[in-house]
């Protein structure tokens, strides 16, 4: 269908203009005041927001191999009723999509039961450098290296390998970056100090700054030395935003870092009360740190905003701290969660349209989205205000049920969400309006 969106503010490129948007053939054919179109279903949004839809440059959505968690068709869902319209998903699946063949797989499953656009990581191991360079940087986002622990054979800490994968990669590297042997060493101390029962407390003392900054700041050197594209993910101490540079042109920067929603919520503080479900992989650390990591994306060191999304089933983390895995559910709610930041003053709409849509295209040379432009995919979001929505069960669409968020009253609601023109979200309800499309990339 083609549709007119009309009286809505948008909210594009540092602006709000009050203007109709035309959505014909999937595509934006046209902004402006008092558009008509024959055929076209009017749609009034007068008093709403209209953003580009998010672009989530980090997300695990468990397919294939860890379905009794997630999946694709389960996770995208809820991904475009939060205003998130693309994601790039993580290659710690099993198997892990460490083989051009694998990584096909995935973009097989999600080309039938995908709702919003997608791209998949290509994983990177100790031994599989030759498999990582067939890799076509126009139809794949990028080449994940696990620099601290990960699921199977994942975690790359062989130097010469990491030297062969900056040296020889020419898209863009995304790092996880902890140091292992240090969260090994304190590992070892708690459960010399508490045996099995470590509070879940000692998380960011165990995956601690030191962890963080030893393994980001060889990341960066590594860049640096061999001039390649290095994306740090999750950031999650202040100490680490010294390491990333404030003033060059996002589209000119070699090395760039992400901040998830978590690390911009939360704060050590609240392991007391969310136990186990806070725990992730960097750590939620001290206010310091989270202030500090405010501070570095407010003033660009840190230039994306990303979810991290990672599900695991209820009966998973409530388990103790050492077997409970990290992750947590976080597309569904991670836009409202920003928004509930602007409306206590602590980032404006703009900038949370340039950080979750806007940036993450330049980044990563998304081809024709997010962004509001004549010509450009319909990725679109409206964003009502004064319409107030409390997180709970019955509301959550995540497959394993269950958020961090959970209880928490959001300022703002997503009213609709549009993919490549087609309307999947509607006042809560999901639209099965045909599968989102693989992102394609400008080299």
């Amino acid at each position: 269908m083609n549709y007119i969106l009309k009286n809505g503010v948008l909210v594009n490129e540092g602006r709000r203009t009050e203007a109709d948007i035309l959505v014909k053939n999937g595509k934006i054919e046209k902004i402006g005041p008092s558009l008509t179109e024959v055929g076209a279903e009017i749609i009034d949004v007068k008093g709403s927001f209209i953003l580009p839809g998010c672009i989530d440059d980090q997300v695990h959505f468990r397919e294939p191999g860890l379905t009794h968690k997630a999946s694709i068709y389960s996770e995208s869902r809820a991904a475009v009723a939060g205003g998130i319209t693309s994601y790039m998903e993580m290659p710690n699946t099993v198997p892990n999509a460490t083989t051009q063949e694998l990584l096909q797989d995935k973009y097989d499953i999600a080309s039938k039961n995908s709702l919003a656009n997608f791209s998949f990581f290509m994983g990177a191991t100790n031994d599989n450098l030759e498999e990582v360079l067939k890799t076509d940087p126009k139809r794949v986002c990028g080449i994940k290296v696990f620099m601290g622990s990960s699921t199977g054979n994942m975690l790359v800490d062989n130097k010469e390998t990491l030297e062969g994968l900056f040296s020889n990669v020419s898209m863009l590297i995304a790092t996880h970056c902890e140091d292992e042997q240090t969260i090994q060493r304190n590992l070892q101390d708690a459960k010399e100090k508490y045996g099995e029962n470590i509070p879940i407390g000692q998380h960011p003392v165990i995956r601690n700054e030191e962890a963080c900054y030893l393994s980001s700041s060889l990341a960066v050197s590594l860049a640096k030395k061999h001039n390649a594209r290095l994306h740090v993910l999750h950031i999650s101490t202040a100490k680490e935003t010294a390491l990333f540079d404030a003033d060059t042109p996002l589209a000119e920067k070699n090395i760039t870092a992400e901040a998830c929603v978590h690390h911009l919520w939360f704060t050590e503080d609240d392991y007391s009360t969310f136990g186990t479900k806070i725990k992730w992989n960097p750590a939620v650390k001290s206010k310091s740190d989270r202030d500090g990591i405010w501070a570095a994306l407010l003033d660009n060191r840190i230039d994306v905003v990303a979810t991290d999304h990672a599900p695991h089933t209820l009966e998973e983390k409530n388990n103790n701290y050492l077997n409970a895995p990290s992750g947590g559910p976080l597309v569904q709610h991670a836009l409202l969660s920003m928004f509930e930041h602007a409306k206590n003053g602590k980032i404006s709409i703009e900038r949370i349209v340039e950080k979750m849509a806007h940036n993450p295209a330049i980044l990563f040379r998304v081809e024709k989205r997010g962004y509001i432009r004549e010509g450009y995919f319909a990725d679109l979001v409206v964003v009502k205000p004064e319409a107030s929505e409390i997180v709970a069960k019955e509301n959550i669409l995540y497959q394993c049920q269950w958020s961090p968020f959970e209880g928490t009253k959001f300022s703002y609601s997503i009213d609709k969400t549009f993919v490549n023109g087609s309307l999947v979200y509607d006042r809560g309800e999901i639209i099965e309006a045909g599968n989102g499309k693989r992102l394609s990339f400008n080299y």
